[in-house]
């Protein structure tokens, strides 16, 4: 019985917790849980199976004019979506990659190729050149100066590019930054999405499957987003943050939901014994 009025007193707790979380009882209509602005419109369609334009022209780091059909044919690529003057989120992405590269017993240049494409049409050769240098650096394994390529491009290149593989973003007002997920891409040699991984974290193990899948052609099925909503622009820091009390909602409904279901099954074994 102790035990009972225990649990109960923490269910109460609990939804007084909730109360404050933005799940509100009273008359009044609750505040409507939204992302910021710039966010609303941030999201990924994973398009697997589908074609990228390969004749999309672009710059690269040494401001040579090319085209995407120039580093597909041979090998799988890895596609990161990014903005060279990106305060955080990008340069977490692309540390993830370099990082998880690392320890992939693979070799770039020979079994894959990684490109970098800014979604940002002020970015310059010369800015691709410096993060190139940066993340060429930081992965230190041979093949990232031939393997590794970082392009800009013009409004109508990144549109087509970025609508192809599903990646939605915003501008920020006011900002001169952009709102974006955090996310890459696996595609075939012949250029068709095979894998998308979100978040800042790539598992070596899984970024080595997916890049034998698609060396062989293979398209892998649909991956979890759930990361996707975990980040959220703050216009007034200027960076990304855990939308935490997104995650705290749904922990409290589940552990409410839980011990409701506790004390029921408790209550109808005290009645059966009765």
């Amino acid at each position: 019985m102790k035990n009972k009025i225990r649990i109960i007193k923490f269910v109460l707790i609990l939804v007084l917790s909730l109360r404050g979380l933005g799940f509100a009882s009273d008359d009044r209509k609750p505040a409507p849980l939204s992302l910021p602005k710039p966010l609303q419109d941030v999201r990924i369609d994973q398009r697997l199976n589908e074609q990228i334009p390969l004749q999309l022209e672009f710059r690269d780091e040494t401001n040579r004019v090319v085209h995407l059909q120039d580093y597909f044919s041979k090998r799988p690529v890895i596609l990161t979506l990014a903005y060279f003057r990106c305060p955080m989120l990008c340069s977490y992405v692309l540390r993830g990659v370099a990082g998880s590269l690392k320890a992939v017993p693979l070799t770039m240049a020979k079994d894959f190729d990684v490109l970098t494409v800014s979604f940002d049409p002020n970015d310059t050769p010369q800015l691709a050149l410096a993060n190139k240098n940066e993340y060429q650096k930081l992965y230190s394994h041979p093949g990232a100066a031939e393997g590794w390529h970082f392009l800009t491009g013009k409004p109508e290149s990144i549109r087509q590019l970025t609508e192809a593989v599903g990646f939605h973003y915003s501008t920020v007002p006011d900002q001169g930054q952009y709102a974006h997920a955090a996310t890459i891409m696996i595609l075939t040699p012949e250029g068709k999405l095979s894998r998308y991984f979100f978040g800042v974290d790539f598992p070596p193990k899984d970024l080595r499957l997916a890049l034998i899948e698609a060396s062989q052609n293979r398209v892998m099925s649909i991956s979890n987003s759930v990361l996707l909503f975990c980040f959220h622009y703050n216009p007034d820091t200027g960076r990304y943050s855990l939308a935490i009390i997104r995650i705290l909602q749904v922990f409290a409904i589940v552990t409410l939901t839980i011990l409701l279901g506790f004390i029921l099954t408790h209550t109808r074994k005290e009645k059966t014994h009765a």
